[in-house]
């Protein structure tokens, strides 16, 4: 049975939170906030109404969570009357506190997600590193990883493009990610991830290592202005492969976005590609592949506004073979993550979607240094 101390530090803990929050103001603030969608013409501009109503919604997060935290923690301090009355036992006082103390820990790390861009939805890619199949293999595990986690959390997704393996697995795969605060959970899968098994597609059973790469930026909308120079732009159009019917190969629906960036602040130029094939209908991926091309130049100007942070951007690995940010060891067990040093042996769980413990090391790290 938890004792009154362990009680009362909950309490410090959530009362300290909800002050740190400044639930209070934000209170006010969204009833100044919804008194601006009164007005007839509210609705005439999409995009500022639309970026109102997101940042009204975003307060009652704050609000709402606050509260429902601070009801688990009372239900806690109300079942330490109800075990002296006979009413509940020990064990169920327990799980009233695990189940406040979860609620707590997961609302001081959303209050660790504070940059501008954590809240917005995510662009995810996974390509395959060398090494053929087995490489191409474990990029499709990864990709069943973050479906998963995805599934967990209630998040919305959608394949955006997807090029299969040669005999098995996928080449790469563009994964859009809807739901809060989405990229600033996943912004901790950034970088190569590392497999070491007794591979399937070896004769002799030999101890293999695969790579695969990840990486995720920050799903821009119409509230954010990116300029595009129209005259850096070209398209192409193509037959769409894989499953999908008589249409999707007779039909040049998929499209494929190429832009000539030149970095405004060193002036190196580099071509961005972007493809889409995630619909049937060619303007409708098209537009999507508009938005991804502004994700990424959106994800290059946050680079260069975080350049003062060189001291956080250090503690991350550079996306390159040999420099992985995290390694499955299947034969032995364990899952290491080598920015935060947690690991974990619980490799089945790992590879079904159960990486919250990682996100969690990680922005604790992020938010310490």
């Amino acid at each position: 049975m938890i004792t009154t101390e362990q009680l009362k530090e909950l309490q410090e803990r959530v009362t300290a939170l909800c002050r740190y929050l400044d639930i209070d103001s934000k209170k006010i603030e969204v009833e100044e906030e919804e008194l601006r969608t009164h007005v007839p013409d509210f609705w005439q501009d999409q995009k500022a109404a639309e970026a109102q109503m997101k940042k009204i919604k975003m307060l009652h997060f704050w609000i709402d969570s606050c509260k429902e935290v601070q009801g688990a923690v009372d239900e806690v301090a109300i079942g330490f009357d109800f075990v002296k009355e006979g009413v509940i036992d020990e064990s169920e006082l327990d799980n009233l506190y695990a189940v406040a103390l979860d609620k707590t820990e997961k609302l001081e790390l959303r209050n660790m997600l504070r940059h501008e861009e954590d809240k917005m939805d995510a662009i995810l890619k996974i390509n395959s590193g060398a090494g053929g199949t087995e490489s191409q293999d474990w990029a499709s595990m990864l990709m069943r990883l973050y479906l998963r986690w995805c599934e967990r959390h209630g998040y919305k997704t959608a394949i955006e493009h997807m090029v299969d393996g040669d005999e098995a697995g996928i080449k790469s795969v563009t994964i859009s990610v809807e739901g809060a605060f989405a990229f600033g959970y996943l912004k901790s899968e950034n970088g190569v991830h590392r497999l070491v098994r007794v591979s399937p597609y070896n004769a002799q059973g030999k101890r293999m290592t695969s790579f695969a790469s990840v990486f995720v930026t920050p799903l821009v909308d119409d509230t954010i202005e990116i300029t595009l120079d129209p005259a850096r732009i070209s398209w192409d159009t193509f037959r769409s492969g894989g499953a999908g019917g008589q249409n999707v190969n007779k039909v040049e629906s998929g499209v494929r976005v190429r832009y000539q960036y030149k970095d405004p602040y060193t002036g190196e130029e580099e071509e961005i590609l972007v493809e889409n094939t995630e619909t049937r209908d060619q303007p409708k991926n098209k537009e999507n592949a508009l938005r991804n091309l502004k994700s990424i130049l959106y994800n290059k100007e946050l680079e260069h506004r975080r350049e003062e942070q060189r001291k956080i951007e250090d503690s991350k690995k550079k996306i390159e073979w040999g420099s992985q940010i995290r390694s499955y060891v299947f034969d032995d067990r364990r899952v290491k993550d080598h920015r935060t040093n947690y690991q974990t042996s619980d490799v089945n769980s790992v590879m079904d979607g159960d990486i919250d413990e990682f996100i969690k090391a990680y922005l604790m790290q992020f938010s310490e240094e």
